[in-house]
């Protein structure tokens, strides 16, 4: 069986497609899980508390 250009074409932005759809979803899943808001409130937090004495 010889590929085509066209062939090669379609499947790489067929499971391209996918594949960036499956790793979006992966991060908002990651993201949005309750169990990593403290973790990011944190990290949100530590920015602004460490700002007490000029940089050096």
């Amino acid at each position: 069986m010889q590929f085509e250009h066209i062939d090669l074409v379609y499947y790489a932005k067929t499971h391209g497609l996918i594949y960036l759809i499956v790793c979006c979803v992966a991060v908002l899943i990651y993201v949005y899980r309750p169990a990593n808001k403290q973790k990011f409130d944190e990290a949100a937090s530590r920015i602004i508390d460490d700002e007490d004495s000029p940089c050096q």
